[in-house]
């Protein structure tokens, strides 16, 4: 097999994305050593997940399912890998003899999940174009930052999330960006908008040949610590996503169905609920908002195998589960943020599904630790997925023996590759990705997470993880939800702080604060007990349910 380290020329005519990877000392090291990443040197993975279908024979296979005009209560409606393949087709057309774009150059797509949306995704990379998704709920100073750090020139963007995008491209206003030349509306009737733009373009086209170095997605990370950075990734490792976790730990086929909650403009709903099941034939629901009831609904309604979503929406569902028909799920994925126990367990308690947790990062594209079914331990995330490997190591790099705490490292055929920023450096150490979180690994290659390494909260002397002790209050009946952070304390150096939010029926006062103190010192040891509780109405979360531990610690 070939070396992924030495990266093919490229195809595209601007070449903006592969001059800023980070220098090659910076890189992490890249394994491509199993039969399922031999991939040719000319890819295109827009072809892989959609004509490849076609041309199989597997056109009228139902690919997308979704619903028209959402906000209206409009319909269902579903599309073949054939109508897929045709308005990917007519949209890498208008991309390109319409709005003049040429290969390399960066679009930004703007909406929520929906079949139009990944018809615009899947065309902007027949393209060769460099995609660049950003989550809907962002502002047009979020966008602007985004704009600006890729130099982007162009945007489709759905017509209900275009005013925020408008103010970029408004002379004058604060968030105006030069480089941001021409934006396409789709869901529109106007003559200019995208769908009108589509009907005069023809259902064939010849997708650009990407080498498979070439970046195809600058994805962003979702900004839980309050600056957002641009990840890059090529067509390899899109591919290579789909290759790994989703054969061997969900051994995923053509009968699979998805659904989830994670923006597909996020590397965990682009690979859950787009490639994976586009990679192996299956199909997906693409719904723009989910409630804990909707996502139930639609996992029963469409006979849903696989469930994407975080932890607190498991969390959520599992006081609904009674009386649902959930008997189609196999596997309800867990991640984007550490899936506490006593999640797991109420989950497993109210529909007797085993839960399948995984940790993976916008980085490394997705999950890359991850056990399912039988092999699920308690308290463990699982074991390497196989194309990886991982082990735990001191401050100096040196692994340490099982048992011992420390900083997880990873590697593996994808890996960090920040555009242009500085904190390359940081993430990769020996070639080796520091994703920034604190593990321990069993003699079995089993991974617990601990903590995020900032989340450590080091109290007179003691270290404490505060998603042990987030773990411990969700065990008591009252709460809902919760996140504990470090705050600093003259006399302890820090203090474990919780901010808790209440279930309904249940008053935060000095009584309500004792009685969960006493709570977390009967579960686990004493010393981690939080020394102040602050009742909250919510907790502060990115749009893809992450929390926002940086803000808490702004809250007196």
């Amino acid at each position: 097999m070939s070396d992924w380290n030495q990266l093919l020329p490229s195809s595209h005519t601007d070449t903006f994305a592969r001059d800023r990877l980070p220098p090659k000392d910076q890189l992490p090291v890249f394994m491509a050593d199993r039969p399922e990443l031999d991939y040719p040197d000319q890819i295109n993975c827009a072809v892989e997940l959609v004509d490849r279908h076609v041309q199989a024979g597997r056109g009228e296979r139902i690919a997308l399912h979704g619903v028209s005009d959402f906000n209206k209560g409009g319909g269902d409606f579903s599309w073949t890998y054939a109508q897929l393949q045709d308005k990917s087709n007519r949209i890498a057309q208008v991309l390109t003899l319409d709005m003049g774009l040429v290969p390399g150059n960066r679009i930004l797509l703007r909406g929520g999940n929906s079949p139009m949306m990944a018809a615009c995704l899947l065309g902007a990379l027949k393209a060769g174009l460099v995609a660049v998704p950003t989550m809907p709920l962002l502002r047009a100073g979020e966008l602007a930052q985004i704009i600006d750090k890729a130099q982007v020139s162009a945007a489709l963007c759905d017509s209900l999330l275009a005013d925020e995008l408008q103010h970029c491209m408004t002379p004058g206003h604060a968030s105006h960006m030069a480089s941001l030349q021409q934006l396409v509306q789709f869901r529109s009737d106007a003559p200019d908008g995208l769908e009108q733009r589509m009907a005069q373009q023809s259902d064939a086209y010849t997708p650009h040949a990407t080498s498979r170095d070439d970046v195809c997605l600058i994805a962003f990370t979702s900004g839980t610590t309050g600056k957002p950075k641009g990840t890059m990734h090529f067509h390899r490792d899109v591919l290579a996503m789909c290759d790994l976790f989703p054969r061997h730990i969900l051994q995923m086929n053509e009968n699979d169905v998805v659904c989830g909650t994670p923006p597909i403009a996020f590397t965990f709903g682009l690979g859950g609920l787009l490639a994976f099941p586009l990679r192996y034939g299956a199909s997906t629901v693409l719904l723009e908002k989910h409630t804990p009831e909707t996502l139930m609904q639609t996992i029963a309604k469409y006979r849903a195998t696989q469930c994407y979503t975080a932890p607190t929406m498991y969390r959520q569902m599992a006081t609904l589960a009674k009386g649902v028909d959930l008997s189609s799920l196999k596997h309800p994925v867990s991640a984007g943020e550490a899936l506490p126990d006593a999640t797991r367990q109420l989950w497993k308690q109210a529909t007797g599904i085993e839960m399948t947790d995984g940790i993976g990062g916008t980085e490394v594209i997705h999950i890359y630790i991850s056990s399912a079914g039988a092999q699920v331990r308690p308290g463990s995330i699982g074991q390497v997925v196989p194309g990886y490997v991982a082990q735990i190591v001191d401050d100096d790099m040196q692994p340490v023996s099982p048992g011992t705490v420390g900083r997880l490292a990873v590697r593996g055929p994808t890996g960090c590759k920040y555009l242009a920023d500085p904190r390359q450096q940081d993430y990769v150490k020996d070639g080796w990705n520091l994703p920034g979180d604190t593990f321990v690994m069993d003699a079995d290659g089993y991974f617990s997470y601990q903590a995020r390494n900032d989340d450590m909260i080091i109290s007179a002397g003691y270290n404490i993880a505060g998603p042990e002790v987030e773990g411990a209050l969700l065990q008591h009946p009252a709460v809902a939800e919760c996140g504990v952070v470090g705050m600093p304390d003259e006399d302890r150096g820090h203090i474990v702080q919780a901010y808790v939010v209440l279930k309904p029926g249940h008053t935060g006062d000095v009584a309500m604060e004792k009685t969960l103190q006493e709570h977390v010192k009967q579960t686990i040891a004493p010393f981690k007990y939080p020394r102040k509780v602050v009742f909250l109405d919510a907790l502060p979360r990115t749009e893809t349910g992450k929390l926002q531990r940086f803000k808490l610690r702004q809250i007196s």
